[in-house]
């Protein structure tokens, strides 16, 4: 299976969580660099709210679907170069573009800084000119629960709300109660929930984990839009995603999720190698055309086929 090579290839690699950060951070943004450039997607640096963001648009003419995508990372790691190919993939195949944010990190800038910054993005993509009824906000891991974090403080406050959320692996109970942590630890070759408790700490510098911009399982969901919740069966945040769903469902909120039997955390990560990455993606690219209304759009990636 494909799989087992993308496992093979993350052994290879031997991460190491004990690594100094500022090593972990120079690691994650270069690893995308083992796909290779692609070619069919202009990158564009732009200000988005105050902070740095990058526009990936598919060079053949996009439609007016535009995610914004917050990047995983555990809230210590990650920024648009190390995201570009898998934003620019799920771009690519809705015929959309997509606003990546570099969002401001922990330790150094602790919750709710992230929270903050996904808001301003999204306001400042309203007030470029964008609907809301086109705006699909995305995100994995850490990503997925600014996701939905960043609904809710919308909602809150009153703002158009964006067309739907997609949560990829999304880490959404930093109380780590899913038994999914002690059930997986042994089947998730990149998740480490040790390692996953430091950057915790670091990230809510003595804030409550219960907190619902922290911990969305234990916000208030009614009202939000839909929903994909997609998540792989062989990784620890198992049950984050499956309490998730089963918590907005409840709240009312049109959900739907997929588990992905043999996946592993972010597999979409590995489309150019995996085929189940490629359909995951097909799949985010129609739920945001049937959300979004963008027409068309190419149920091929140009990078990898089938």
């Amino acid at each position: 299976m494909e799989i087992d090579l993308i496992r093979e290839l993350i052994s290879v690699q031997r991460w190491n969580h004990d690594l100094p950060l500022s090593e972990r951070r120079g690691w994650y943004d270069r690893a995308e660099e083992a796909f290779g450039a692609d070619v069919s997607v202009e990158v564009e640096p732009v200000t988005a709210g105050g902070r740095p963001a990058e526009w990936l648009r598919p060079r053949a003419a996009p439609g007016p679907t535009t995610f914004l995508y917050l990047h995983g990372g555990a809230y210590a790691l990650g920024s648009p170069r190390s995201h570009r190919h898998l934003a620019g993939a799920i771009a690519e195949a809705a015929d959309a573009s997509a606003l990546v944010l570099d969002y401001r990190l922990s330790p150094e800038h602790p919750f709710p800084a992230a929270v903050e910054d996904a808001v301003s993005a999204y306001l400042w993509l309203l007030d470029s000119g964008v609907s809301p009824r086109d705006v699909v906000v995305a995100g994995d891991s850490a990503g997925g629960c600014l996701t939905v974090a960043l609904m809710t403080e919308l909602r809150d406050k009153g703002a158009p709300p964006p067309a739907a959320g997609v949560c990829i692996s999304p880490w959404t109970d930093l109380t780590f109660a899913g038994d999914s942590h002690a059930s997986k630890a042994d089947s998730d070759p990149v998740l480490n929930t040790p390692d996953l408790r430091r950057m915790a700490a670091l990230y809510l510098d003595g804030e409550d984990p219960r907190n619902p911009l922290a911990s969305p399982v234990f916000a208030d969901l009614a009202g939000l839009p839909p929903l994909l919740v997609q998540v792989g069966s062989e990784e620890v945040l198992l049950d984050d995603a499956r309490e998730l769903a089963r918590r907005a469902t409840a709240a009312g909120v049109s959900v739907r999720l997929e588990e992905w039997r043999d996946m592993i955390h972010v597999w979409h990560w590995y489309f150019p190698l995996l085929r189940e990455g490629r359909d995951a993606i097909s799949s985010i690219a129609e739920f945001a055309r049937s959300h979004a209304g963008a027409p068309g759009g190419s149920q091929l990636l140009a990078r990898g086929g089938r």
